[in-house]
């Protein structure tokens, strides 16, 4: 997955945009001010800031080199991933997985409207 891709992918979702709060170099992906991802997109290696259920953190840390501690993030609950190191299959799961958990802890009425109960 090139960073174009990954970019395009974030954006896809409803309700997603792309923000730049950390200066002009660092994307963050939010859905309804909320934080998803965040990644450095002309960064080599590239890699994007995911959030994560705990328990499958640890799984995904033990399973696959690519997968740490979330940089500069809660490490419990954000992983970074280098992209190019997983199959594209298993970085856009991870996406949609960290985009679904930060629609979960939105107010119900919105998560409706997201399409996403």
């Amino acid at each position: 997955m090139t960073a174009r891709e990954l970019r395009a992918f974030c954006l896809d979702f409803n309700e997603a945009v792309e923000e730049f709060p950390f200066g002009p170099e660092t994307s963050v992906f939010k859905v309804l001010g909320k934080m998803f991802a965040l990644s450095a997109l002309d960064a080599a290696p590239l890699t994007v800031n995911l959030k994560c259920d705990p328990d499958l953190a640890v799984q995904l840390r033990a399973e696959h080199a690519a997968v740490v501690p979330g940089w500069h993030m809660n490490k419990r609950h954000w992983n970074t991933v280098t992209v190019a190191e997983l199959p594209a299959r298993l970085v856009r799961e991870l996406v949609e997985d960290s985009y679904d958990l930060v629609v979960a802890g939105l107010p119900r009425a919105d998560r409706l409207r997201l399409d996403r109960p």
